[in-house]
C-alpha cells in the first residue's frame, strides 16, 4: 500500500518531484487513512492468498479465490477478522511515506548540489531527467525500506493470524505483542525479514511511473494529430494508471507474493509445507530466501504458482488508486484550508 500512495502522488503531481508541503502531506493522509480502511479487507484477503499457497487443484484451488478467503474470515472471524493488523498496515503506510520524502529529499538535493558544484559560476542548473528523478526515487526508496519494514512484517503476521492454530494457549497478537514473540524467537534480525525482496520491489514505482509518462505521451500525440483535446481527462488520467500499476505489477508481482511468504514464515520447513508464524519452533528453522521460494514454487505448482492471489493484488490495487483519483480534487482542498489556516495562525503570532 505504501508504494501505491507513493506512485499515485507522483502520477497526480504536476511534475516527477514528489516533495510536498506538510500541510499536502497532513491532507493526503487523511484520504488515504479513509480509502485505506475501505479496501483494507482486501488487503487482509490478498496477503493470506500469498501466504497459504495451495497445489491449485480442485477446491484448494476455489479457496483461493478473494471471494472465498472473505467468506472464510467473516465465518471464522467476524467483522473484525477483516481488520487484523488494520493499525500495524497503517502504521507501516505512513511510516514509509514520510520516509520515503524525507529521504528523496535528503538525496535529491545532495545530488543537486554536486552537479551545482560542477556547473561554471553563474550557469544555471537545468531540469533533473526522468531517469534520474526515477533512480533518485528508487535509492529513496530503499532507504526508507530498511528502516521502516519492521513493521511491515508484524503487520503480515497480525494479517495472516493464527487460522490454523488448534492449540488453546493464549496468544498476545497486539502490535507488541507480535513484535516482542519475533524477538524472543528468531532475535531483532527477524524484524527485517524480506529485506531482499522488498528492495527489489523499490523498483515497481519506477515501473508504473514510467509506462504511464510512456503512455501519457503517446495518447497526447494520438490527440493532437486527430485535433480533439491537448490534455488527457481526468478518467483517461486513470485507466492509463490503471494499465501502469496492472503492468508493474505483472512484472514485479513474484517478489510480491515471496515477501509475503518470507514475513509470514509460512515457508520455512525443509519439506515445502506450511509452518504457521508464531510458533516456537521457528527458533531453529532455517529462513528461506525469495529465490528458494521462487525455486520451490516453480517445482511443484509451475510458472501459474509465481501468480498466486495475483488477482487480488491487482483488484486492491486498482481499486485503491481509484478511489484515490476520485478523491485528489477533495485532498487539494483540504491541502489548501489548512495552508490558509496556518498562514492566518503564522500572521497572528
Amino acid at each position: 500500500m505504501a508504494f501505491e500512495v507513493i506512485t499515485w502522488w507522483m502520477m497526480v503531481s504536476s511534475g516527477p518531484s514528489p516533495v510536498k508541503t506538510s500541510a499536502e502531506v497532513d491532507a493526503v493522509r487523511g484520504g488515504v487513512g479513509w480509502c485505506f480502511s475501505v479496501v483494507y479487507p482486501l488487503d487482509v484477503a490478498k496477503t493470506r492468498i500469498q501466504a497459504l499457497p495451495s497445489n491449485g487443484k480442485g477446491k484448494e484451488k476455489q479457496q483461493s479465490s478473494m471471494l472465498a478467503v472473505l467468506t472464510q474470515i467473516y465465518k471464522a472471524e467476524g467483522l473484525s477478522g477483516f481488520y487484523r493488523g488494520f493499525g500495524a498496515t497503517m502504521l507501516n503506510t505512513f511510516s514509509m511515506q514520510y520516509a520515503y520524502f524525507f529521504f528523496y529529499s535528503l538525496v535529491r538535493n545532495s545530488y543537486i548540489s554536486r552537479l551545482t558544484r560542477r556547473l561554471p559560476a553563474g550557469s544555471k542548473l537545468p531540469p533533473l531527467s526522468t531517469a534520474a528523478e526515477l533512480l533518485i526515487g528508487a535509492i529513496a526508496g530503499a532507504l526508507a525500506q530498511i528502516f521502516t519494514i519492521p513493521v511491515s512484517v508484524i503487520a503480515t503476521r497480525q494479517q495472516v493470524g493464527r487460522l490454523e492454530d488448534s492449540s488453546e494457549e493464549p496468544h498476545d497478537d497486539s502490535f507488541l505483542g507480535v513484535a516482542r514473540e519475533i524477538i524472543e524467537e528468531e532475535g531483532v534480525g527477524g524484524l527485517w525479514l524480506g529485506l531482499k525482496p522488498g528492495l527489489v520491489l523499490t523498483v515497481n514505482p519506477a515501473i508504473t511511473y514510467g509506462v504511464f509518462e510512456r503512455v501519457k505521451s503517446l495518447s497526447l500525440l494520438a490527440q493532437a494529430k486527430a485535433g480533439t483535446a491537448t490534455k488527457l481527462s481526468p478518467w483517461m488520467s486513470f485507466i492509463i494508471g490503471a494499465f501502469s500499476k496492472t503492468l508493474a505489477t505483472i512484472v514485479t508481482y513474484p517478489y510480491i507474493m515471496a515477501k509475503v511468504r518470507i514475513q509470514a514464515r509460512c515457508a520455512d520447513s525443509d519439506d515445502g509445507h506450511n509452518v504457521l508464524p508464531h510458533t516456537p519452533h521457528h527458533v531453529n528453522t532455517k529462513h528461506v530466501g525469495a529465490i528458494q521460494i521462487l525455486a520451490r514454487v516453480l517445482k511443484k505448482e509451475g510458472f501459474a504458482g509465481w501468480y498466486q492471489g495475483m488477482q487480488a493484488q491487482i483488484t486492491k490495487a486498482v481499486l485503491s488508486q481509484a478511489l484515490l483519483f476520485m478523491s485528489k480534487e477533495q485532498f487539494e482542498h483540504w491541502a489548501l484550508a489548512i495552508m490558509i489556516m496556518a498562514a492566518r495562525v503564522s500572521s497572528r503570532q
